[in-house]
């Protein structure tokens, strides 16, 4: 598989990663012996890049992936980033203090196995969170403590981005990008280019809607995100089919499933070489179910880069239906 450099933190990852929110919890009941499954494709694959939280399952991610890594010789253990901020109670700026990143932080530890780890992101906190200086220097410390290698961050918006990569600490960017997605492209994936930190694609298939599975019956389990954050009821509405209404992302998904049937590849593969081909992208982290899943994104990488009129006729897709409902917001 391709690699890239992952920004400030001076390693290469391959191009398509693993998310592993599935993993752990929202996405409607993964058992462990499904979840170690996924890990051994998408490595079998050539990922190297594992991307995972410590609140997907309580832990329970984190806690799986250090199972699945204690197995693999050192030189095939991949590259882990973890995030931390999202058990702060209440959620609100005033709990980022340097006492919880350091527990934050070592949770993650103990829950991975690891004396260091590789990649600590801010976890879409507080807005006002992006500019506290309390918060870097506390980072900063745990790097030169040997706690973590690199701290980066993942956004919900363009301007929370853009203020984090401003500082010269952070190594990475996390963000909402997908064909459905694509306000970034305009000014945070240039600057990030610019600064030197990587960025790393999440949500690129809209929760499932650029798989071009879905139709207007389709229906997620009560205790998968698709069925209880429709309207953001239990976090930012963006997360969730990237902030586009359903019936409207699947007529969406159907013509861009049309330009992927005319190449003769799954919709899905065809959404994630779109994000490889954008400039500026480190790597896509999709996430997976099943190993089938798993084996599927990792051969986007393979692809060719899509063609200008491939190009322009999912931009189409976009400015016709999509950009009005999303662009403005995030």
């Amino acid at each position: 598989m391709e690699t890239r450099r992952l920004g400030r933190t001076g390693k290469d990852v391959g191009v398509v990663g693993l998310g592993t929110w599935q993993l752990g919890a929202d996405w409607g009941d993964v058992t462990e012996d499904e979840a170690l499954a996924v890990l051994r494709a998408a490595h079998d694959e050539g990922v190297t890049l594992l991307d995972t939280a410590d609140v997907y399952g309580d832990g329970r991610s984190e806690r799986v992936i250090r199972r699945f890594v204690a197995d693999l010789p050192e030189a095939e253990r991949p590259f882990v980033a973890t995030k931390a901020g999202r058990r702060a109670d209440p959620f609100t700026a005033e709990q980022y203090t340097p006492e919880n990143l350091r527990a934050w932080v070592g949770r993650s530890r103990e829950n991975l196995g690891v004396e260091r780890l590789d990649l600590v992101q801010l976890h879409c906190p507080p807005t006002a969170v992006y500019s506290d200086d309390a918060v870097y220097d506390a980072l900063d410390a745990m790097v030169a403590e040997g706690l973590l290698a690199a701290y980066g961050v993942s956004v919900e918006t363009v301007d929370e981005g853009l203020t984090a990569i401003a500082r010269p600490g952070v190594a990475s960017v996390q963000v909402i990008l997908n064909a459905f997605r694509r306000k970034p492209l305009e000014r945070l994936l240039p600057a990030a280019a610019e600064a030197g930190v990587g960025v790393l694609a999440r949500v690129p298939l809209a929760s499932g809607l650029l798989t071009g599975k879905y139709d207007e019956s389709t229906t997620f389990a009560a205790d998968d995100h698709r069925t209880y954050n429709r309207n953001g009821e239990a976090f930012d509405v963006g997360e969730t089919f990237s902030g586009v209404p359903f019936d409207v992302g699947v007529a969406a998904a159907r013509e861009v499933a049309e330009v992927a049937a005319a190449r003769g590849v799954p919709t899905s593969a065809l959404a994630l070489r779109w994000v490889l081909d954008q400039p500026g992208v480190t790597a896509v982290i999709p996430g997976a179910r099943n190993a089938e899943q798993a084996r599927g994104n990792a051969a986007a990488a393979a692809l060719d880069p899509l063609t200008a009129d491939e190009q322009a006729a999912l931009e189409r897709v976009y400015d016709e239906r999509l950009r009005e409902l999303v662009h403005p917001r995030w």
